[in-house]
This record gives structure tokens, C-alpha cells and sequence, in this order.
């Protein structure tokens, strides 16, 4: 089955496979995101002080990734995240993390009368979080995907999760962090909770990812009601350097 989630330019971006999970940040940037998308050919990315998700169609080809090597850094480095796409060859993996999926199955989503709405005044104090607790990626233009919620002790952020991508009919839980000064309390647990409560409203499915070796996160999305949906892996590739030359010639 294919569907046309949005149009760019005159062309459409189809989103083949038969579930919009099956490639999230495809469908979101063909979507809701689709004002976020970058292009290159038929890959999409999110402006990378948003967040470094590429997006990869499913049936992707050699042209792809020839457009996708427009995306990497100086170093010739590239984020392939969530495509089961094997690289090509002269391809190298900068790294490369196995991940799962998680999608709501009976979470006890609801509402924190402690969870505070963030804004770009808070950012400053979001990525400090971040920075220490290393839950993933999160930029300084992170917050404008969706929703995010914070929990403070004496003034001070101790604990957020919010939403990041937006496929259709799903949104993704993410950035779910505590300081460790306050872990043990229930605190990551409680907002995402609070964030399911808020896309639910919205006729919305929540969905995450996290690490595969991450078993803390993992048992506790399984506690709150999250169903394992399917494994991913969270990449990072290097162009190869004839590639990097060729395009490098023609700009």
C-alpha cells in the first residue's frame, strides 16, 4: 500500500509500506513536519538545529544516497536513523546502535498537576539537562515539534519529556530526562504520562524509541503500558571521499 501525505514543489513524496512507524521521520517530514522538511531528491531531513533525523524512503536507491551525501557534515558524516537500509559499499559507520520501537498499548495516560508547560525560555535550562543526562539528541529549535513538560524542585528543572516526531495519526514521546538528584521519584515516569495524556487528546497515538541496551528506560515504558512494535537501529555514516569530492565538485 502506498499513501501521499503531502506535496513539495509539485512532487509528490509517497510513503510505501503498510504503517506509518515503519519509516516515522518519512512520513512525518511527507506530513504534519513537512513544513520542517530540507531536501535532497527524495531525501528529507529536519534543520539540523531541530533535530538530526534523516529520513530515507523506503525503497531507497544508489540516487539516494548520492542525494543523502549532501547532508553530511564537514567531516563527511551523516545520521541514518530508523532505515533497516544497509550501506552501501564505501560507506562507513561513523556508529551504529541497535534501537526499539514502542508504541501505546495501555498506558495510564494522564494529566500532572506538577508538569509545567516549557518554552524557549526555558531552553537554556533544557539543554543543561540534556547535556547531563544524555537521553538523545535534543538542539535548541528541539521544542518546536511539539509539546514539552517539565517537573521543578526549588526552581530548578529536575525532570522533562515531550514530543519529536509526528507521523500521521502517532507522535513520539521524547527527551524523557532527570537530573539524577531526583531520580527514584517517579518523575519521568509521571510526564510521560502527561505527554500521552496531551496527544491522545488529539485523536493521536504516543509512540518512543530508546536503545535497545537501554533496559532501565525499557522496563519502564513497559510499566507504563508501552508494547514493544520493532527493533531499528540508530546510525551515523561516513560519505565516501570520492562521493564527498564529486559533489564537492559540483557546487
Amino acid at each position: 500500500m502506498t499513501q501521499t501525505y503531502e506535496e513539495h514543489g509539485g512532487d509528490a513524496f509517497p510513503v510505501p509500506g503498510t504503517h506509518p512507524l515503519d519509516n516515522p521521520a518519512y512520513a512525518a517530514l511527507t506530513g504534519p513536519h513537512a513544513h520542517f522538511a530540507e531536501r535532497s531528491g527524495r531525501v528529507l531531513r529536519y534543520p539540523s538545529d531541530v533535530t538530526p533525523w534523516v529520513a530515507l524512503p523506503d525503497d531507497v536507491t544508489a540516487a539516494d544516497w548520492a542525494d543523502l551525501a549532501a547532508f553530511a557534515d564537514a567531516d563527511g558524516a551523516v545520521p541514518v536513523l530508523g532505515t533497516s537500509a544497509e550501506l552501501p559499499a564505501g560507506w562507513d559507520a561513523v556508529f551504529d546502535i541497535p534501537g526499539v520501537q514502542f508504541v501505546d498499548d495501555t498506558v495510564d495516560a494522564a494529566h500532572d498537576p506538577e508538569a509545567v508547560r516549557l518554552t524557549e525560555a526555558d531552553v537554556p535550562e533544557m539543554l543543561d539537562l540534556v547535556a547531563r543526562t544524555q537521553p538523545g539528541p535534543f538542539e535548541v529549535r528541539t521544542i518546536e515539534l511539539g509539546t514539552y513538560l517539565g517537573i521543578r524542585r526549588d526552581g530548578a528543572l529536575a525532570a522533562m519529556a515531550g514530543e519529536r516526531l509526528h507521523p500521521p495519526g502517532f507522535t513520539e514521546i521524547s527527551a524523557v530526562c532527570t537530573d539524577p538528584a531526583f531520580r527514584g521519584q517517579g518523575l519521568g515516569g509521571r510526564l510521560v504520562r502527561a505527554v500521552a495524556a496531551g496527544i491522545r487528546e488529539r485523536g493521536e497515538t504516543p509512540f518512543l524509541h530508546t536503545g535497545a541496551a537501554n533496559t532501565n528506560a525499557i522496563r519502564l515504558y513497559e510499566a507504563l503500558g508501552f508494547r514493544l512494535r520493532r527493533t531499528t537501529r540508530f546510525r551515523t555514516a561516513r560519505v565516501p571521499a570520492a562521493l564527498q569530492s564529486s559533489r564537492a565538485a559540483s557546487l
